[in-house]
């Protein structure tokens, strides 16, 4: 797919929605977004184009996160799971949640453990303040990220959860992966999210259906949508956006699939194609060098 083409001021942007995953694409590896890519999200809102925040964090996972960037309407949060409206001054609502069947998840688990032996596993609970609880040996992959330990697995379903994560003392994530879609079958989606992170998700949400539900409600058609990934769960999403953009540290799934590939996220890879996507071009500043344009796959 060619390159689209620069915003010219005046002019209709080819795109009204800019929709980032947040870990490995957005963020840097310290977990902060640029000054860079906050000037370059700028842009793209000058232009009129909305953000769309869509992670595989929950709600309480990203709250903070939102309220540094002063981000304010939807996201879509937890695999898509949850859509979140966050609100000016760090406050929010969700508008909907699709909360996994614990006794299928639970099935599930053993149906994995009797593949390929014992695993480690934790759940994001349902809710605005759900907690993340991880049982015995289970690490996790982002230590910012907060998490309460429990003495059970069944400990985790004493609440409702909206995704159950999976670990492998042995297993890589695409072969943990691959094995556990094979035993789950139809009881939940399983997904790659990231390092160390496979994901248990109910049968028929993932990224994809999130942004469609807050493109739907933003009124903002798939060709005119821009995504910005890192790993297979940004599969669905990509499926629909007319512009699809994985970052250079991307799985090379997700890099098969894009229309381009740019710079990773620690070298400002979004901020680099929505430079050019809108029309403007970062300020040098003495002794830096600014990043090349992306290349195309």
């Amino acid at each position: 797919m060619p390159t689209p083409p620069a915003y010219a001021p005046g002019t209709t942007p080819a795109y009204a929605l800019v929709a980032t995953d947040l870990d490995g694409t957005l963020l840097r590896p310290d977990d902060t977004v640029s000054a860079r890519s906050r000037a370059a999200l700028a842009l793209a809102a000058a232009a009129g184009a909305r953000h769309l925040v869509v992670t595989g964090r929950p709600v309480p996972g990203i709250r903070a996160l939102l309220a540094d960037l002063a981000y304010s309407g939807l996201v879509v949060c937890g695999q898509g799971t949850q859509l979140y409206e966050a609100g000016a001054g760090g406050g929010g609502r969700l508008l909907r949640s699709v909360a996994l069947d614990r006794e299928a998840a639970d099935t599930a688990l053993g149906k994995i453990e009797a593949e390929i032996g014992a695993v480690f596993a934790a759940v994001d609970q349902d809710g605005v303040d759900g907690a993340t609880l991880i049982e015995a040996g289970y690490r996790m992959p982002n230590p910012t990220l907060p998490a309460q330990r429990v003495d059970s697995r069944a400990a985790l379903w004493e609440r409702p959860v909206i995704k159950v994560l999976v670990r492998h003392p042995e297993l890589g994530d695409d072969a943990l992966a691959a094995a556990a879609r094979g035993a789950v079958g139809d009881l939940a989606t399983v997904t790659m999210a990231g390092p160390g992170t496979v994901e248990l998700a109910p049968r028929g949400v993932d990224k994809g259906t999130g942004l469609a539900l807050a493109a739907e409600l933003l009124g903002i058609g798939a060709e005119r949508t821009v995504a910005f990934g890192d790993m297979p769960n940004d599969l669905p999403m990509f499926a629909g956006s007319g512009h699809r953009v994985a970052m250079g540290n991307a799985h090379p799934e997700l890099r098969a699939a894009a229309d381009e590939v740019t710079l990773s996220n620690a070298e400002d890879g979004v901020a680099v194609v929505l430079e050019r996507l809108f029309g403007a071009f970062p300020v040098r500043q003495p002794g830096t060098e600014v990043a090349p344009e992306s290349s195309l796959v």
